[in-house]
């Protein structure tokens, strides 16, 4: 049986704690490896190793903490199948979405790359007579980073190459459900050259995750998780006075006029809603189809139920189990009150087993009509391979719709008219909207930018907001004098 270690001071370590949390595959829940629950000592020793390493790696200078982002991008896309094995062994994530995951991690690492530029600060020459103004960007200091079960490559590469490109130093915390991938990550991280004390890696739950939250030494904190857990986060987190970016949940609505195109629509509804067991963030759980478009309903029904789960290493599987009995119980839970409540269930994954692996996590391929918005299909983010689909008559009505949903992390329209698509993207109260675009994801190099309940916080994960967030500004104003020495104090503010 694999036990996890700690990553402390730039060592991989045994834990001194007794106490494991089982780590299970998916798929049948037998146990793959255990992971420690950190002791409070490992905790402020990974702390205090942050807190040294940041006054040495600080002084490292920008280009070549660019070239150590260049050296591990390179191990990750050398790795990437394997990281992506690791990954569906301990996710159910078939080998496909797996790779993805993976991927979309590189990509953020090949920003980091670019962090020379994006840390350039301002100059204004002449500000008042003689005097100029500058800025620099500089880290903050130490960083922690708290990662979910949903993506264990992509979510934690979100946020400590940056975090570390930037100057700062990073403590890694991520779900207990499958820390095998980012251990591995960071394994890779070591071999591509980071100082010691430069990353560190706690295992744990709750009561680590608040001790690090209180923890005076550490600057920043990065989430992405459950509403309830992020909103903890967010205030525990500002209550001590930190920096804070929490990323909660969400219900991702696509818009279907009756002028787009019908294929692309249902072939495009189908992944985005029951991909990866529809355990993402930006899945499509709400498909709001207006006028005539309501007919398809029936059709895009019958092709999410033709869509099979099964293993990780099935090329035909669409996707893989949930990620724990918890999570599929559930799921069910929130189909039957779906039921209970009046909704049509025109496709049923309650029962859904997968031949051998009987005690899975599986739930099959799910979609209701005649949604309202008091159902709690429709008021919770069920986090399932479930679709609710609803028709109202107008856009109008559509984006009232949306806009009186509490969360806003991202939304598509799918039509033919740029008209109906500049209406929709101006007046959605939404921070990520994708046109003819399901799942709305922007590259590294824009941030992952999600509003109303689905983010707390001020700046975004990657791109230009994240080095924002990761750095802080020093404006100098400087004069030189020359031989002239004027004839008495300056006793305003006014530079002169």
């Amino acid at each position: 049986m694999q036990h996890i270690p700690l990553l402390i001071n730039g060592e991989f370590i045994s834990s001194e704690s007794l106490q494991f949390i089982d780590v299970t595959n998916p798929a049948n829940n037998t146990v793959i490896a255990k992971a420690p629950i950190a002791s409070d000592a490992e905790i402020d020793a990974a702390v205090a190793c942050a807190k040294d390493a940041f006054l040495t790696w600080r002084e490292v200078p920008v280009s070549e903490r660019a070239r150590v982002m260049m050296r591990y991008q390179q191990l990750l896309k050398e790795h990437h199948d394997e990281i992506a094995t690791i990954l569906s062994s301990e996710t159910g994530k078939t080998f496909a979405d797996a790779k993805g995951d993976v991927w979309r991690g590189i990509e953020v690492v090949e920003q980091a790359m670019n962090v020379p530029s994006m840390m350039m600060g301002e100059t204004s020459e002449n500000v008042a007579r003689g005097i100029d103004t500058y800025s620099y960007t500089q880290p903050l200091g130490v960083c922690l980073g708290i990662t979910p079960f949903n993506f264990p490559a992509m979510i934690p590469l979100w946020m400590f190459p940056l975090a570390v490109a930037c100057g700062n130093t990073f403590i890694l915390k991520p779900s207990e459900q499958d820390p095998l991938t980012p251990t591995r990550l960071a394994e890779l991280f070591i071999e591509a050259g980071a100082p010691k004390g430069v990353l560190n890696v706690i295992h744990g739950g709750k009561d680590q995750v608040n001790r690090l939250l209180n923890h005076d030494d550490i600057s920043a904190v990065s989430f992405v998780g459950s509403v309830p857990v992020g909103q903890h986060v967010y205030k525990t987190a500002t209550d001590n006075m930190k920096r804070a970016q929490c990323f909660a949940g969400a219900k991702n609505h696509s818009v279907i006029m009756p002028d787009a195109n019908k294929q692309q629509v249902l072939n495009n509804l189908v992944g985005a809603s029951v991909g990866a067991a529809g355990q993402r963030c930006m899945a499509i759980s709400v498909a709001v189809f207006v006028g005539d478009a309501g007919e398809w309903v029936e059709e895009l029904a019958n092709m999410i139920g033709q869509v099979k789960p099964g293993l990780w290493d099935d090329e035909d599987a669409a996707y893989g189990p949930l990620i724990s009995p918890q999570a599929k119980a559930r799921v069910l839970s929130l189909i039957q009150q779906g039921k209970d409540e009046g909704a049509t269930c025109l496709i049923d994954g309650s029962d859904f087993t997968l031949k051998g692996y009987e005690e899975g996590n599986w739930v099959g391929p799910t979609v209701f009509s005649d949604v309202t918005e008091t159902m709690q299909i429709y008021q919770q983010e069920i986090f399932g391979p479930v679709l609710c689909c609803m028709v109202v008559d107008t856009l109008e009505e559509a984006i009232a719709l949306v806009n009186r949903n509490p969360f806003g992390n991202g939304t598509s329209i799918f039509t033919a008219s740029g008209a109906a698509a500049r209406k929709y993207q101006h007046e959605i109260e939404v921070g990520q909207v994708g046109i003819n675009v399901p799942i709305p994801v922007p590259l590294p190099f824009f941030s992952f930018t999600g509003w109303k309940n689905s983010f707390y916080g001020d700046m975004h994960a990657y791109g230009k907001q994240a080095v924002r967030f990761y750095s802080e500004t020093k404006t100098v104003t400087a004069r030189w004098f020359e031989n002239d020495i004027p004839s008495g104090p300056n006793m305003t503010i006014n530079l002169k």
